[in-house]
This record gives structure tokens, C-alpha cells and sequence, in this order.
């Protein structure tokens, strides 16, 4: 099992910046990969994704503003999220692929934090 903890989300006007952390437990090395998604009134969009190896992949959207990264040592990958726009206003949920001792796939959200960008 996996879980994973969003933490840094808040308040910031347009132009401003805030850096999201997701946590990782448990069965750490089971982790292929983690990523970022958000959620204003609709669906849930992919926002940003890191794999085990390290590479990285971006919604068009948040491209050359977002950055995702990832801290080993502390099972911690981060969102620095720059240029930030009032469509950037979403809750903000982390996941974590891993796969279980028989080989299945399996996805561990966090709970969300809330991100709001003012005009």
C-alpha cells in the first residue's frame, strides 16, 4: 500500500507563486511514478507527471510555469507552480502508480488542497 499527503496549497493573487508537497508511505518502492492533477467544476486534468527515473511530463497549459520535481530522501515530490493565473484555481490532488507484490496496478490519491488565484 501507498499513501500519499498534499500539503502547500492557499491563497495568491495573479503573477504570484506557490510550491505544492506530496508526501509518499508505505510501500515506497513500489512507486513507478507520481503526478499532480486538479479539479475546478468538472473533470479532474493530469497536471503533471514524474517517473521513477526522473522524467517529466506537463499539461500544454501549465508548460514553462510549472515544475515538478521530486526529493528521494524524503518520499516527497513537489509542484512549483510560477506565472500563476486565476485559471490555475482548482483543488489540487496528488497520486501515486505503484504496483503490488502481484504485479497489479494501483493509484493512491491524496486528499487535496485547495489552490486559489485572485485576479
Amino acid at each position: 500500500q501507498v499513501q500519499v499527503v498534499e500539503s502547500g496549497g492557499g491563497l495568491v493573487q495573479a503573477g504570484g507563486s506557490l510550491r505544492l508537497s506530496c508526501a509518499a508511505s508505505g510501500s515506497i518502492r513500489s512507486i513507478n511514478s507520481m503526478g499532480w492533477y486538479r479539479q475546478a467544476p468538472g473533470e479532474r486534468e493530469l497536471v503533471a507527471t514524474i517517473t521513477s527515473g526522473g522524467s517529466t511530463d506537463y499539461a500544454d497549459s501549465v508548460k514553462d510555469r510549472f515544475t515538478i520535481s521530486r526529493d528521494n530522501a524524503k518520499n516527497t515530490v513537489y509542484l512549483q507552480m510560477n506565472s500563476l493565473k486565476p485559471e490555475d484555481t482548482a483543488v489540487y490532488y496528488c497520486a501515486a502508480d505503484w504496483a503490488s507484490s502481484w504485479g497489479l496496478s494501483n493509484k493512491s490519491w491524496g486528499q487535496g488542497t485547495q489552490v486559489t488565484v485572485s485576479s
